[in-house]
């Protein structure tokens, strides 16, 4: 004789299979959350809309931006500076030159910058998966124009592995192609503000938009000399610094 099971018996089964698989089980309209610790991006608004309340340490994060400069340097500037009292921070491909004095001024310490310029398209690749797998850095940021769909799986597979905080930065336009990112976030400039859309988390869509104000003057760690504070140039030539600091600028 076949044996019936009650809906609450199979709610309590269902239950105890789930229950050790929070991480991994959600559901689309609920919030999702990660099994590493997440660093709280400095700003209520923002954390309020991301998986456990701040960036996660171990995922490909994608930050879309209408142009280099709006102000992502500003919106990671408090999740850097966290890491850096502790761990290095990599900069992979950026547009601009990075400036010692303007990372002090941050409050991050120019010994904790690891600086990357690979001459080839296929090393930044490899440099980031490297950079990610061997754990010697807190903080990945990658800067890269074009991405291949399997490329992309290769660092979100790295990323998972690591307990390192990475953000690929890529134009806005890329925003509708696919990403195997778990969490991709839009950014425009809005007079003094940062306009962010995100436009994947694991939850809900966010169907509104956040206007996060981007009120400090200080002077963007990366910037060149078609850039305000271009001077930093004249003060702390990029030669002197890596002198100076060997170990942080390759």
């Amino acid at each position: 004789m076949p044996a019936f099971i009650s809906n609450s018996a199979k709610s309590a089964k269902a239950a105890s299979v789930s229950n050790p698989l929070p991480h991994a089980v959600w559901r689309a309209d609920q919030m999702g959350s990660y099994q590493t610790a997440v660093i709280s991006s400095g700003y209520r608004a923002l954390d309020a809309e991301l998986p456990n309340g701040g960036w996660p340490g171990s995922a490909l994060i994608e930050l879309l931006l209408e142009r280099p400069g709006i102000g992502e340097m500003r919106l990671l500037r408090p999740a850097l500076r966290a890491i850096a009292r502790k761990r290095r921070v990599a900069l992979l491909q950026p547009p601009h030159l990075p400036q010692v004095a303007a990372w002090t001024a941050w409050g991050l310490p120019s010994e904790q910058l690891l600086w990357l310029r690979p001459e080839r398209g296929a090393d930044a690749w490899w440099s980031a998966e490297q950079v990610l797998r061997n754990g010697s850095c807190g903080a990945l940021l990658f800067w890269q124009t074009q991405a291949r769909s399997e490329a992309l799986r290769r660092l979100q597979l790295a990323a998972q592995g690591a307990q390192t905080a990475f953000w690929m930065l890529r134009p806005l336009a890329d925003a509708r192609n696919p990403s195997p990112a778990p969490l991709r976030l839009a950014l425009r400039p809005a007079g003094g503000c940062l306009v962010i859309d995100i436009i994947k988390r694991r939850g809900p869509r966010h169907g509104n938009l956040l206007h996060l104000p981007l009120d400090d003057n200080a002077p963007s760690p990366l910037t060149s000399s078609h850039f305000p504070h271009a001077h930093l140039d004249r003060r702390i030539p990029a030669a002197a610094a890596t002198r100076n600091n060997p170990a942080a600028l390759v």
